[in-house]
């Protein structure tokens, strides 16, 4: 049980940084080219800053152990 919890959130963890490594990317790319007259560090720094957020996620991720995701938890309390 344990262990699948903790493999679910390693891919959700890495689909994630992938996402945003991807997107901080093309955004470097696209000031880059745009704005900055093609130099190197806007896609270093977007990509910088994409994994920096996916590495808060998933930090996040596997310090909250009691998150379920996409699940409805109904009180009983009444």
């Amino acid at each position: 049980m344990a262990e699948t919890e903790i493999a679910r959130k390693a891919e959700r963890c890495m689909a994630d940084a992938l996402v945003k490594l991807g997107v901080g990317f093309g955004l470097g790319i696209v000031f880059s080219v745009v704005v900055f007259k093609r130099r190197v560090w806007p896609i270093t720094f977007g990509a910088g800053m994409g994994i920096g957020m996916a590495y808060a996620n998933c930090q996040n991720d596997f310090q909250s152990p009691y998150l379920m995701y996409g699940k409805f938890v109904k009180n009983f309390s009444n």
